[in-house]
């Protein structure tokens, strides 16, 4: 058995490092290639109980793995060991077996500038932080930590897993990574789950707390929202972007999803390369029934309105920002209020029931 990688880990070069006049990159990349190496081989002089060592066998076999595991080693990630697969991508696993993560590790060629261990909880003590950004503390001595990687600013995401020190990140683009909270060791691989000996996917919890701190932190004013028009049933959040075919589709069913009582609150997101400036014509309009009517121009008969020469504040930056917390794959994404990410066609009965209403 296999677990899903969502992303390769040859992006993360591609994606987090950064490149400039002076850069080596021949140096960079022997860099990268040597470091799955160079980690085992340090690792390798560690020794692992051998309880543990028997425990995490038992665990991913009984989950489904088959691929031969040739070691079981301390992890560069914190609270996790190393399970290297004869042929493919090793695995990062809790001890206690819960928690899975597939992907090499890539360490971080920036120079650490902050060298003391974050404090860290325990499993028990992490629940509440679960899905919560990072503290600000934590957020700085990272960010001091990935002076060589681009993509990476105080309005980058990082959230904390169910892991103790393993941190969840977002590029602003919207590509999800993880690393240690120290920043010096990065994956693009996902947490997965392992409950009653089976793999259940993501980790849910997790993806819906972290969903939940981005609503939180968008600001509504900068929503365009359509209220239900009967008693309130359910609320949904849309990454939508003007210029989307299926935005534009999902768009013609407001009305009734508002009849059978769904708010909905549209998020400006922006990805074809027309329309941050035709989006922020929209956004520019003077209140809240004129940048309604705008976008419904916009998504209904395909006439943008244009930001009138007085308009210069960008209205939707700040949360298409906030937004790539949500990892946001392709427009439209639906997600309910308790942060769930629709992931079925929105023209099926399944919608309906995914929201609770009929």
């Amino acid at each position: 058995m296999t677990l899903p990688v969502l992303k390769s880990t040859s992006l993360i070069s591609v994606i987090l490092l950064a490149t400039t006049a002076c850069a080596q990159p021949s140096a960079a990349d022997a860099n990268s290639n040597n470091v799955t190496q160079s980690t085992t081989s340090s690792q390798a002089a560690q020794v692992v109980n051998a309880n543990v060592d028997k425990r995490l066998r038992q665990v991913l076999t009984q989950a489904g793995i088959k691929t031969q595991i040739t070691s079981i080693v301390p992890s560069k990630l914190p609270n996790m060991y190393q399970v290297n697969l004869a042929g493919q991508l090793p695995l990062h696993i809790t001890e206690d077996g819960r928690y899975v993560i597939q992907g090499e590790l890539q360490k971080n060629p920036s120079k650490q500038v902050i060298t003391e261990t974050p404090t860290r909880s325990d499993s028990a003590g992490n629940s509440s932080k679960v899905g919560k950004p990072v503290s600000a503390s934590v957020k700085s001595s990272m960010l001091a930590n990935m002076a060589a990687l681009k993509n990476m600013s105080a309005k980058t995401p990082f959230f904390y897993t169910a892991v103790p020190g393993v941190i969840w990140g977002a590029t602003l683009e919207g590509v999800p990574f993880l690393l240690s909270d120290d920043a010096q060791y990065i994956t693009d691989g996902e947490i997965s789950v392992i409950e009653n000996g089976q793999f259940i996917g993501l980790d849910e919890n997790f993806e819906k707390r972290k969903n939940q701190s981005v609503f939180a932190s968008l600001d509504k004013s900068q929503l365009i929202t359509y209220p239900a028009t009967t008693t309130e049933r359910a609320v949904i959040y849309v990454a939508d972007d003007v210029n989307c075919p299926y935005c534009r589709r999902l768009h013609q069913q407001v009305p009734s999803l508002n009849a059978k009582g769904v708010t909905v609150n549209v998020i400006g997101y922006p990805i074809y390369e027309a329309s941050p400036k035709q989006m922020r014509g929209i956004w520019c309009q003077a209140d809240e029934d004129s940048r309604r009517q705008a976008f419904d121009k916009a998504m209904l008969q395909g006439e943008m309105t244009p930001a009138s020469a007085s308009c210069t504040v960008d209205h939707v930056t700040p949360n298409r920002d906030k937004a790539a917390g949500l990892a946001v794959m392709a427009t439209p994404a639906i997600y309910r209020e308790d942060g769930v990410l629709y992931q079925a066609s929105f023209e099926s009965p399944e919608f309906l029931e995914f929201l609770g209403v009929e």
